[in-house]
């Protein structure tokens, strides 16, 4: 029979478009045919994201006792009823909704290094409910490589034709130059290699590296980050076997990879990599987490307060990020299946 991996949900902020999305995703029987799914959140919300979307009930629900197991079912939700005061009013961040997603998400990740699910999919968070209950990680990305002990890591958004990979993630502008450097450029081409390598399955990946100034500096004129920082880490890269180039103008290089001439390209910083994937791929955006020894994928979009409760969320990043964690589940099954697959990673073989 077909490899059918086990994918684990995490149902994000419980007052934004978390259940919303992952019961429109779900109710799919085709996709629901691909895997199992573990679906850590709050019965009570996805049952009424369901009533209001007008479908049946597909799941199995487990009120969670404290232990993390498996399950022979197609879809079980574990419900953390503990948390059901929430209810269906809240539509803004808050203390015990940043408790509730932190949960939800700490045995997500839990069930994943105890082998009990093959990759995690994280619904939508609420950055400031999760400070308002005394978490201070700047998003998933961090948590996930914090729990899992991860010091080499980035963070990736793949939509339509784009896979952009970012060397700094949640810095404010004004904080980016203390951040930046050779290490902080050259890792996420290195990661991005390999994960193209590995998981998509393009042997010689070209890599595409933005600038940071206007013009990509041009030739120092607006800046010396290109000389200084970004072209010593491109060619670090290419020492490493990569087939990386740059430093490009921001302004043009992503058209290029949209048109194919490039498989992945570096962004500086959070706004310069997002823009131009969100504008292209809003409602396919996945974003993935490179370094992990475990599978994260998660839809490119926030909680949406605005229109909880209205049955106007789309759930397609929901879907393409369930759909990719699938396939990377069932691609790194076959290598444990087949060591002999070449992995080829960081030496550009």
């Amino acid at each position: 029979m077909e490899y059918r991996p086990t994918i684990a949900i995490t149902m994000g902020e419980p007052a934004g478009i978390g259940p919303e999305v992952i019961v429109k995703a779900l109710s799919d029987p085709v996709l629901r045919h691909k895997a199992h799914f573990i679906v850590y959140g709050m019965n009570e919300l996805l049952h009424y994201a369901a009533d209001i979307a007008e479908f049946d009930v597909f799941w199995w629900r487990d009120q969670f006792n404290g232990r993390l197991r498996n399950y022979p079912h197609d879809v079980v939700v574990v419900d953390y009823d503990q948390y059901s005061m929430l209810g269906t009013a809240i539509r803004a961040p808050s203390k015990m909704g940043g408790e509730a997603s932190m949960r939800f998400c700490l045995d997500a990740i839990e069930a994943a290094q105890k082998k009990l699910v093959d990759a995690v999919v994280t619904g939508p968070i609420a950055k400031e409910s999760w400070k308002l209950a005394g978490f201070h990680f700047p998003g998933h990305t961090e948590l996930f490589a914090q729990r899992t002990g991860t010091r080499r890591y980035a963070m990736m958004f793949a939509g339509g034709p784009l896979k952009v990979v970012l060397a700094t993630v949640h810095v404010p502008l004004m904080g980016l130059w203390g951040r930046l450097n050779i290490g902080a450029v050259f890792q996420p081409i290195e990661l991005v290699h390999q994960a193209l390598v590995e998981w998509f399955d393009i042997p010689k990946p070209r890599i595409a590296v933005c600038g940071l100034n206007p013009h990509a500096s041009e030739n120092g004129q607006f800046g010396d980050e290109e000389e200084r920082i970004i072209s010593p880490a491109i060619l670090m890269a290419k020492d490493q076997g990569a087939d990386v180039s740059g430093p490009y103008p921001p302004d043009t290089i992503f058209m290029k990879a949209r048109d194919g001439h490039f498989d992945a390209v570096v962004a500086m910083y959070h706004d310069q990599g997002l823009i131009p994937v969100k504008l292209l791929a809003f409602d396919q955006a996945v974003n993935v987490t490179l370094g992990l020894p475990i599978i994260r994928t998660s839809p490119d979009h926030g909680t949406a307060f605005d229109i909880v409760g209205r049955n106007r969320a789309n759930p397609g990043s929901m879907r393409a990020a369930i759909e990719l964690a699938i396939d990377l589940a069932i691609r790194r099954h076959r290598r444990s299946e087949n060591p002999n697959i070449s992995r080829g990673a960081g030496k550009g073989k």
